[in-house]
């Protein structure tokens, strides 16, 4: 089956993306410190100190939603509930911020922002939970315990 493959292919990814996205504000946290940067009129040091939280909880949050395929593949078992409503989370904000890195980034953040949609999105689909463990006919009687 491809759906373990795909299943650790989408947590590298996602650790990979947390990790950049840390990198990412940690250099926007640098330049604006260094700059004295302000927006209207706001404390520059507000603006470091809250370019860093933002890039810490990102950071997190990105890799507590690359647990859940990773648990996923190495249990060969769809996430629960709440694993999957995260997944599907995850799923949606990286198709908005997919929209927006168009126009904002370029075509080529917008193509990276797909293929992790895409992952998601086969993780979610290749553990079907609607698959029925063995059929058995209307009339038969329970097994022994």
């Amino acid at each position: 089956m491809v759906r373990r493959p795909v299943a650790f292919v989408t947590a590298v990814v996602l650790f990979v993306e947390a990790v950049g996205i840390v990198l990412v504000n940690g250099v926007l946290a640098t330049v604006a410190g260094n700059q004295r940067m302000s927006l209207a009129g706001m404390d520059p040091d507000a603006m470091v100190t809250g370019t860093w939280v933002m890039g810490g909880v990102s950071g997190v949050l990105l890799v507590l939603c690359g647990l859940i395929p990773l648990l996923a593949g190495v249990r060969d078992r769809a996430p629960g509930r709440v694993g999957r409503i995260t997944l599907i989370a995850c799923a949606v904000v990286h198709g908005v911020l997919g929209a927006l890195a168009v126009g904002l980034i370029g075509w080529a953040a917008f193509a990276f922002l797909m293929v992790v949609l895409a992952l998601i999105v086969l993780t979610l689909v290749a553990f079907d939970r609607s698959e029925p463990e063995a059929v058995k006919p209307a009339g038969a009687a329970p097994e022994p315990v």
